[in-house]
This record gives C-alpha cells, sequence and structure tokens, in this order.
C-alpha cells in the first residue's frame, strides 16, 4: 500500500491544483504535498515495507536506494517554488502548479516500477509532463528547447521501447514466456537469447541514456536547461535523469545474468568517458552560467555510467553519487534561477558583480560550484572518489586516468564562468534589474538547505544509507 501512497499522493495533489481557484495560494500545494511525500520516502528508508517479489509496483531495495533524494530534492524545490512563483505574477501557474507535482508522481512510479512496459510508461509520462514546464517563460528560445526536448527526448523513449520489446523476445526466443517483470527476467538470466539480449542493451542504453542527457545524445540539455526555469531545471537533472538511470540499471542487472555483463560494462565505461570528454571541452567554452550547468550535468551523468560499468563496488559509488549530484545540483540551479533573474541576463559578457547586487545567493553559487567539481569536504568528492577507487580495484587503471584528466578540465572551465559572473563591478543594467528583484529568506534558504545536506553527506554519510545502496548492489548483483 506506501508504494502506491507515493504515487497517489502527488497525483491527487495535482488533481487540487488543477481546480485550486486562486493562484496566489496554489503554490503552497508545492511544499505541503511534497512534505508529506519526503516524510513518507524517509520513514521508508528507515523501516522498508515488506517486498513481494512478483509485484510491478514496489519499495524495492534499488527505489529505497534513489528514490529518497529525488523526494527531498523536491521538497526544497518546492519550498523554493513559493517566492518565485510570487514574483512570476504575470503568468497563471495552475498548470505549473499541477504538473510539478504529477512529475513527482510519475517518478515515484518510475523509481519503484518492476515491470519494463511500466517503467516505460512513468518515464514517457514524465517526458510529457515535462514539456510545458519548459515553456514557462514563454520565450521565443524558451520554445525552441521545448520542441528540442520533445524531438530528441521522443526519440529517445521510442528507442527505450524498442529495446524492450527486444528483451521480451529474447525472453520467448530462450523459451520464456515474454513476462517483462525484472524479477523473472533476472531469473531467466542465461535461458535469454543473446543477440536480442545485446540487440535490446543498446536500444535501451541509447534510449534511457538519452534521457540522462549522455553526450552524443545530450543535445538537449544546453537548450532545455538553459531556458528552464530554476526549480524546473533542478528536477530534471536530479530527479528526471535518476529515473532513466535507475532504468539502465535494472536492465544492466538482466543483461549481466544473461552472460552478456563485460560487454556492458565497456559500453558503459565508453559512453560515460565520452560524456565526460564533450562536457570538460564545452565547459571550457560556454560563456553562459545556465548552460553551463547543463554540461555539468552531461559530465555527471557521464561519471553514473562510469560507475556502473565497473561491478558492484561502482554501482555502490554511483548511487552514492546520485544522492551527491543530485542535491548539489539543486543549490546551484536554484542560485543560479536567483542571480538570473537579479542579473536580467546569463553570460559571461552581460553579467558580472553578482557578488555585490545578490551576495547570498552568489556565495552559494561559489560554494556549490566548489561542491560540484568534487572538492572536499562535500558530497561529490566522496563519491567520486569511491567512483575511482572502485576503478583501480576493476584494474582499469586507464579508465581513472581520463577520469581525473576530465575532472581537472571541468573545474576549469566551470571555475571560469563561476568568477566571471560574481566578481568586479556590476554593469548598469544589472543593477537596476537587480531592485525589482531582491534576495529574500524564502531564495536564499532552500538552495543553502540543498548545499547544507550535500555537505552532510560528505562529512558523515549516514549508515541508512550505506545499508540501503548495498542493499540495492545485491539486488543488482544476486549471489547464485
Amino acid at each position: 500500500m506506501k508504494p502506491y501512497l507515493l504515487i497517489a499522493l502527488p497525483l491527487a495533489g495535482a488533481v487540487v491544483a488543477a481546480f485550486w481557484p486562486s493562484d496566489r495560494t496554489r503554490p503552497w500545494l508545492l511544499p505541503v504535498v511534497g512534505a508529506l511525500h519526503a516524510a513518507l520516502c524517509i520513514w521508508m528508508l528507515i523501516c522498508p515495507p515488506p517486498l513481494q517479489h512478483d509485484a510491478w509496483l514496489a519499495f524495492d531495495p534499488l527505489a529505497r536506494a534513489v528514490l529518497p533524494a529525488v523526494s527531498l530534492l523536491f521538497l526544497v524545490c518546492a519550498a523554493y517554488g513559493v517566492p518565485y512563483l510570487r514574483t512570476r505574477v504575470e503568468r497563471p501557474n495552475r498548470v505549473f502548479v499541477a504538473l510539478l507535482l504529477t512529475m513527482l508522481g510519475l517518478m515515484s512510479a518510475g523509481h519503484q516500477a518492476r515491470h519494463l512496459g511500466l517503467l516505460w510508461i512513468a518515464t514517457e509520462g514524465v517526458t510529457l509532463a515535462a514539456i510545458p514546464l519548459l515553456h514557462f517563460t514563454g520565450t521565443p528560445h524558451a520554445f525552441e528547447a521545448t520542441w528540442k526536448y520533445l524531438l530528441v527526448g521522443g526519440t529517445g523513449i521510442a528507442l527505450s521501447l524498442l529495446g524492450s520489446f527486444c528483451l521480451g523476445y529474447a525472453s520467448l526466443h530462450g523459451g520464456g514466456n515474454g513476462d517483462l517483470t525484472f524479477t523473472t527476467l533476472m531469473q531467466q538470466g542465461a535461458g535469454l537469447s543473446r543477440p536480442w539480449v545485446l540487440t535490446a542493451w543498446v536500444l535501451v542504453l541509447v534510449g534511457y541514456g538519452t534521457k540522462m542527457g549522455l553526450a552524443p545524445m545530450h543535445t538537449w540539455k544546453p537548450d532545455a536547461y538553459g531556458e528552464a526555469p530554476g526549480i524546473v531545471g533542478a528536477l530534471l537533472a536530479g530527479g528526471v535523469t535518476t529515473v532513466a538511470f535507475t532504468a539502465i540499471l535494472r536492465v544492466h542487472a538482466v543483461v549481466a545474468l544473461a552472460g552478456d555483463g563485460a560487454i556492458a560494462d565497456r559500453t558503459l565505461l565508453a559512453i560515460g568517458l565520452f560524456s565526460m570528454l564533450i562536457a570538460a571541452l564545452f565547459l571550457l567554452g560556454t560563456r553562459d552560467f545556465k548552460r553551463m550547468l547543463a554540461y555539468s550535468s552531461v559530465e555527471h551523468m557521464g561519471i553514473l555510467a562510469v560507475g556502473a560499468g565497473l561491478g558492484a563496488a561502482g554501482v555502490w559509488a554511483a548511487l552514492f553519487h546520485v544522492w551527491a549530484n543530485s542535491l548539489t545540483k539543486g543549490a546551484l540551479f536554484l542560485s543560479a534561477g536567483t542571480i538570473r533573474r537579479a542579473a536580467g541576463a546569463r553570460t559571461m559578457d552581460e553579467v558580472r558583480g553578482m557578488s555585490a547586487l545578490t551576495p547570498y545567493s552568489a556565495a552559494i553559487f561559489v560554494a556549490g560550484m566548489f561542491a560540484v567539481t568534487a572538492c572536499p569536504p562535500f558530497g561529490p568528492f566522496f563519491s567520486e572518489l569511491s567512483v575511482i577507487r572502485a576503478a583501480f580495484e576493476a584494474k582499469h587503471y586507464w579508465a581513472a586516468a581520463m577520469f581525473l584528466g576530465c575532472l581537472l578540465f571541468v573545474f576549469f572551465g566551470i571555475t571560469r564562468v563561476v568568477f566571471a559572473i560574481v566578481d568586479g563591478r556590476p554593469h548598469a543594467r544589472n543593477i537596476e534589474t537587480s531592485r525589482r528583484y531582491a534576495e529574500t529568506l524564502g531564495t536564499i534558504l532552500p538552495p543553502l538547505v540543498l548545499l547544507g545536506i550535500s555537505l552532510w553527506l560528505g562529512i558523515s554519510t549516514p549508515s541508512v544509507l550505506r545499508t540501503a545502496w548495498t542493499e540495492a548492489v545485491a539486488q543488482l548483483f544476486p549471489t547464485p
């Protein structure tokens, strides 16, 4: 019952939001529903419910290891959304609030889906729900970004559906009944048809890799993240991409038991390192601080893929990084949104001196920059260190060397942009715009909370999380 409540609660909130009469009070539904969802998630994290192995939806070890991070991220973003929507009174927020809550429900379904078809439906639903949110600002650039997200994301979803069909046919061809629950597919294991399993793996990796934003399927990210409101960008980077990553982990477990784990690992390593390299190169050239966050997300999706390709220790490190990256990136997106509104622009050529105009948001942005580039003692430092240790344990020394090289160039690229916009003397236009968008406690506290949680993860990772990640790894790598 509890797993279904995680889905039903935000969907019911979305229905209430759709019929709520007042634009002024409707945004408060976001933190109310978010708080209830987060409380239920944390309760289930500490006291996991019994698992029915044949259930299509369940709060299984993998969902337990990831979904609470998404729920916490949503709660903090929801708290930020109330003052944000207060500054956007010129635009109705009925659709915005309803679809944000719909996204939370569908992300909860995606993380808990133990059936390949149900997983695809939830992921497709999240994609469709995000489309109007990207166009919330109503600018021509936002319209272009929305279409790019729809076309590229739709192509990825189509490929993942085809991959799901191929995996079902691998079961039929191997003597099974075409059951697409992950429990049945993993039990069939070596009985699956290897050619069809490999075909399914390629299609699923490209399809869900597009939703993650792995290179070269990342082309939608710079435009979408650049034009989306900060709250939407944070949920895309820390929530929607996580659904796609867990989908890849579930299919990877099936492929490994079918006897093709080595091939799957090599493809994940290759695409992960390629994503990190592409992100590093673009970060060295971009001048837009919101597009900078998009390329940073491409890099961190690459880190997750690298971790997933390094065996059990690497997957454990990747699950750690899901938490560290989601919460840290959320702090960056929210503070960047405040800076963007206060500056009235978003490039190094148009924005500078924000430490004088928005001192608190600028300070959080700088601290978030150090956190996301893996500086101690923040969470990403320890999660990425765990990935490197897994690479050395697996004797992938070349991968570890390339990994570290990409991290170095990413650090150079991000610091170049961040210090350019927070330092120096403000432009006259920045000064004039900032007077209309003064910092408030409602815009400062949420990213600060996310940054504080990231710091806590680094300094003292809770034992309940370590246990949850370990049990998720045991689910994905079952012992004979």
